[in-house]
């Protein structure tokens, strides 16, 4: 089963396709993904590679962890599951977003 792991602390011009080729020397890359800003279409610095084989996976690790690429020395563990964000049903505010109704009136608002 593929195994995901983490790349931290890439470099902001380090792109999918080096990060492919970096890990594909230990085996086979099934995806590379480089996390994007979707306000300024630019990297946050950190990425997934997935790869087929733990024996694989467990190397590119040992390898990898610590390596310069593009200038930086990178970072490379296991990726942790996602954890579901609670449901916020309510404001934060507890509903009181405009001040008070008394006010809204009154045209101070």
């Amino acid at each position: 089963m593929a195994k995901k792991l983490y790349v931290g602390n890439l470099s902001y011009t380090t792109n999918q396709e080096t990060l492919s080729s970096l890990f594909s020397a230990y085996g086979a890359v099934v995806s590379a993904t480089i996390i994007i800003d979707r306000d300024t279409s630019q990297s946050k610095g950190f990425g997934f590679v997935e790869m087929e084989d733990d024996a694989d996976t467990e190397k590119a690790i040992r390898e990898l962890a610590g390596k310069e690429v593009d200038g930086r020395k990178i970072r490379v563990n296991y990726a942790e599951e996602k954890k579901p964000r609670p449901r916020n049903d309510f404001p934060r505010d507890g509903g009181r977003r405009f001040g008070s109704g008394e006010r809204r009136r009154n045209g101070e608002y």
